[in-house]
């Protein structure tokens, strides 16, 4: 019970707080309303009298919050205030992110488009019959490739980067993205593109099609699984298990035939002008196919020579066209020849660690010949499989091609006819026992021991494969002028 009056320090007696009265009359102190009177409660709705004091309540609606009644309804509007700001701002960024990669699309669709037309992408419409070009787009051959990724690299030259593919129907191919695009060429390459498209012969890698929508062209290959005839020569047992005289005047059989149909069967003919080992890939059953047509030119039905800035690997580069800028297909014929005679002797091209007079095979090769050494510089396996009549022939045939004069080579097409008769001496045993004897005879006059013939030795010594490596990599470089 609340006391009505209360003793003061002094004695006296005074009505506390919430009554009124005077304690020393009856009936005393008495309780104040003060709800009756609005400036004695802080109550802005309902005032609730008590003894002393007075309690403040809220109608239905409110609540009591801070001394003050506040409406539910404005919670709720705040809470909705707030929510509708915070989804608001949602919304906002949802819209710009939404328009940023909306107008990001629309730049890369562009920007697709402007490639497309700069790398020849109208005249590859106009000059495709009933569109047998098949033409990939950036984002599906960026799939194929794992966004090009650097395991999926095949091999890399002069002209650019091969990757492996994988289309989504599970169809492997190899996609060659260049390093550069000459725009004064686009006609040219797609002219290229176009015809190689049409190329259909077995020893000739298949040219599928190309994606134009980015800055620099993709082509689209078939996928030739064996790896490079250069891997094959030139590995560390100097050569592998399976080149045989026979396998390797077939790959030179099947290569040549390849080139004699690109020069003279090609709707258009295709001079290659890169023709090398690197550059003729083998498919599981040890099959040549003619690949890279990255430095090819097409020759004009009304003429037999082109004039173009020199390309070509050193050691393989038909020197008339190197001195002139005269390109025929004669100067494959020159590259084939020292192709033929790579295979042959199982030595590279240009090696700068060989005493000078060896470092370039073609010249060391026509020395060779005509210094009656021949035999000395052939791989042992192919005198001891090979009769001498058919290896001297088949050095003449490298002879010819290797001269310096191109009207006097052979064309390919009487190269792969030669050298298709001179795998018939394979073909009989009498033959090669009866070459094999009369051979045997010539190195005994020469005095020329086995471990003679073949003056490139290969070994896991550091300095050795150091040397190796350099010829490999004086053999490969690429000359541009």
């Amino acid at each position: 019970m609340t006391e009505s009056w209360s003793d003061s320090d002094d004695g006296e007696c005074y009505c506390t707080k919430g009554f009124e009265g005077n304690p020393y009359l009856s009936p005393g102190c008495h309780d104040i309303d003060e709800c009756a009177d609005e400036e004695k409660n802080s109550c802005d709705q309902i005032c609730t009298n008590s003894v002393g004091s007075y309690n403040c309540s809220c109608r239905s609606g409110y609540y009591w919050n801070d001394n003050k009644c506040i409406s539910k309804s404005n919670k709720s509007q705040v809470i909705k205030f707030v929510s509708g700001m915070g989804f608001s701002c949602l919304f906002l960024i949802i819209g710009i992110n939404w328009l940023y990669f909306i107008l990001k699309k629309r730049k890369r669709a562009q920007q697709r488009d402007k490639f497309f037309q700069q790398n020849g992408g109208l005249l590859l419409s106009q000059q495709s019959k009933d569109g047998d070009t098949k033409v990939f787009s950036n984002e599906e051959l960026k799939r194929a490739t794992n966004n090009f990724a650097a395991d999926r690299i095949l091999g890399q030259g002069g002209y650019g980067i091969v990757y492996k593919g994988i289309l989504p129907d599970n169809h492997v191919v190899a996609i060659k993205k260049s390093k550069l695009m000459d725009e004064s060429q686009v006609e040219q390459f797609i002219n290229e593109v176009v015809i190689l498209t049409q190329v259909n012969h077995r020893n000739v890698v298949k040219l599928l099609g190309c994606c134009l929508e980015c800055e620099v062209p993709l082509l689209v290959y078939e996928f030739v699984s064996n790896g490079t005839l250069l891997d094959h020569v030139h590995n560390n047992d100097g050569g592998a298990s399976w080149l045989s005289l026979d396998n390797r005047l077939r790959i030179a059989a099947e290569s040549s035939g390849a080139l004699a149909y690109l020069h003279s069967a090609a709707s258009i003919p295709i001079i290659h002008r890169d023709v090398k080992l690197a550059n003729i890939l083998l498919d599981d059953n040890n099959v040549a196919k003619i690949s890279d047509f990255g430095a090819s030119r097409l020759v004009p039905m009304d003429q037999t020579k082109v004039t173009t800035l020199v390309q070509g690997t050193l050691g393989y580069l038909d020197p008339e066209y190197f001195h002139t800028g005269q390109l025929t297909n004669k100067s494959d014929v020159y590259s084939f020849g020292v192709v033929l005679a790579e295979l042959l002797t199982g030595r590279k091209p240009i090696c700068m660690t060989n005493p000078e007079e060896e470092r370039n095979l073609g010249i060391y090769f026509i020395t060779s010949l005509k210094e009656n050494r021949l035999f000395q510089i052939l791989e042992p396996r192919v005198v001891k499989e090979g009769t001498f009549d058919q290896l001297e022939k088949v050095a003449q045939l490298v002879k010819r091609c290797l001269n310096l004069n191109g009207e006097e080579r052979p064309t390919m097409m009487e190269v792969a006819m030669e050298i298709q008769n001179l795998r018939k001496f394979t073909k009989h045993p009498w033959a090669n026992q009866h070459g094999n004897e009369e051979m045997m005879s010539f190195i005994g006059h020469s005095e020329i021991k086995h471990s003679d013939l073949y003056d490139i030795h290969i070994n896991t010594d550091d300095n050795v494969r150091n040397a190796s490596d350099q010829c490999g990599s004086s053999s490969s470089s690429l000359l541009h002028m």
